[in-house]
């Protein structure tokens, strides 16, 4: 019986171990200093702050993103804003809903730059590799706004749970 336990826990450990550092936070601010790297960050009711090395998807909601660094998946800001400071590179999408996007001095978008109901400000020398989209905000409506939110969730969770059944699947059963 304590072996079983034993086994359990150092599965659950390197299960753990093997998840790449991904920052979820409530209420308290993420700062990725230029010294380190995360997977994924993910804020709520507060701001995502990047001057090193996103290797995956940033969020935040009711909270701004900055990013001094590289990212090298999408930004999404809800209720909030998105700026990319001076020689920063984002490899994906950058999206804020209601909320400002700024683009630094030879700031770098690999695909869309997207402001739905809020300002869009990008310096002459600012590259976005696809297409920047504006959406005033008397053509979308609240419902709509909740509806993308849901369907990201869902997507996401979606995702997870797939991730934990591969795992769970790979593990030697007694």
């Amino acid at each position: 019986m304590k072996r079983a336990f034993l086994f359990s826990l150092l599965a659950a450990v390197l299960a753990l171990a093997a998840i790449p550092a991904r920052a979820v936070q409530f209420f308290n601010d993420i700062n990725v200093t230029s010294a380190s790297s995360i997977h994924d960050a993910i804020c709520i009711l507060c701001s995502v702050h990047v001057d090193g090395e996103v290797k995956g998807d940033i969020v935040s909601i009711l909270g701004s993103v900055e990013v001094n660094g590289h990212a090298d998946r999408d930004v999404v800001s809800i209720l909030g804003g998105v700026t990319v400071g001076d020689h920063a590179s984002i490899d994906r999408d950058v999206v804020s809903i209601i909320g400002p996007v700024h683009l630094g001095e030879q700031a770098t978008i690999g695909r869309d730059a997207v402001a739905i109901i809020g300002p869009y400000h990008a310096a002459a020398s600012a590259n976005v590799g696809r297409e920047r989209v504006i959406q005033p905000g008397v053509t979308i409506s609240f419902p709509v706004v909740i509806l993308i939110i849901i369907l990201i969730v869902v997507l996401r969770e979606n995702r997870r749970r797939r991730y934990f059944q591969a795992w769970y699947h790979a593990q030697p059963h007694p």
